[in-house]
């Protein structure tokens, strides 16, 4: 997949150099260097045995005396895995493998936790926190050795996918760049889509794709001409039809990535319109994904409250004006474009500004 995204890129974009670089930090595969692992001991003996044990197997090891020094190496290595004793001073094992499962940024490094024959409650405390497994002491070579490289293994796989999912979202943002007028929409959309998909009450899962859509649901405009895309003026019947066609090319873009299949809804039916007169599929009403109807309140919001090159942008007031309008029309969802306005109206009726909405990723 990231061959054929490479091939797009090269044959439609022509990158500027700052955007080339984005893309070529996105796509470059690691260097074959030895795997980090963390290791956090009270006691010295084990972790000199541990330490010793993985240099052998050629684990590049840091270590830990207490669980406040291992998050601060932790910090410091961000390290492949983590080997945690549950019982360390100041912070437990168990403690510091909750704080980093808890954190977004942190939860997919294993982590595994070293106990007692007889510590149960041990086990399930760690379950509880998020543990990727547990060892037992004494610890046995082998079994360490196993537990390791089968941990590592699959967290390679994790990496390769948060690898192209960088690709996608570097692409993404290289087609806005394009753009002077569209800059900061990608972000703005994220935030504000994922914020009424929390105001709805939606599941976790539908909110994370909401923030990945938002980002990527323009993304098959990459097929789109930029004498097409750039136009200061209004398009022919032929070029809208060319328009029309990119969200079924962002959803084939986007659809080898199996953790993108809650995303791959919103970006084909963004421009759905209630009474069915929008594209691709001309879906109406409830047809409509309810996570692509609320990307697309924002998406209209965003488009009306900046500038573009045949408009200035609206006033937050006058731009909710059009919105009911085109509601009344029977263009957009009227439960979720309410649900929105109380939204507006509980943060002070201004959503944030493009810096602010950068400056929080």
């Amino acid at each position: 997949m990231k061959r054929a995204i490479t091939h797009v890129i090269s044959q439609m974009l022509r990158p500027s150099p700052t955007i080339a670089s984005r893309l070529w930090a996105a796509e470059m595969p690691f260097l074959s260097v030895p795997e980090t692992v963390l290791v956090a001991d009270d006691h010295e003996a084990s972790l000199a045995g541990l330490q010793g044990l993985l240099s052998l197997e050629g684990f590049r090891v840091a270590t830990a005396r207490d669980g406040e020094a291992a998050l601060e190496e932790f910090g410091r290595l961000r390290p492949d895995l983590v080997l945690l004793d549950v019982r360390m001073p100041k912070l437990n094992g168990i403690e510091v493998c909750r704080q980093l499962k808890n954190n977004p940024d942190t939860r997919l490094v294993p982590v595994v936790l070293i106990t007692g024959m007889t510590a149960t409650e041990d086990r399930v405390a760690g379950i509880e926190a998020g543990a990727d497994d547990f060892l037992t002491k004494p610890v046995d070579r082998e079994q360490l050795t196993a537990r390791v490289r089968s941990l590592l293994r699959q967290k390679a796989y994790t990496d390769e996918l948060e690898r192209a999912e960088s690709v996608l979202f570097a692409l993404a943002r290289s087609i806005e760049e394009k753009d002077p007028y569209t800059e900061g929409h990608c972000e703005r959309l994220a935030d504000y889509s994922a914020r009424l998909g929390q105001h709805l009450g939606l599941p976790p899962q539908e909110i994370l794709a909401l923030r990945r859509a938002g980002i990527v649901h323009d993304i098959g405009k990459v097929a789109v001409p930029d004498a097409i895309l750039l136009k200061p003026g209004p398009l022919t019947w032929e070029e809208q039809r060319v328009v029309h066609k990119h969200p079924v090319a962002g959803e084939n873009i986007c659809a080898p990535l199996k953790s993108f299949h809650l995303v791959l809804p919103i970006i084909r039916h963004h421009h759905e319109k209630q009474d069915g007169s929008g594209y691709p599929d001309r879906l109406r009403g409830e047809q409509i994904p309810l996570t692509a109807r609320v990307l697309q309140i924002v998406d209209v919001y965003d488009a009306l409250t900046t500038s573009r090159p045949y408009k200035t942008a609206l006033t937050v007031g006058k731009a909710l004006a059009i919105m009911q309008e085109e509601v009344e029309r029977g263009w957009w969802d009227k439960a979720v474009f309410a649900e929105f306005r109380v939204l507006m109206r509980n943060e002070g009726r201004r959503l944030p500004t493009t810096q602010q909405v950068i400056a929080a990723i």
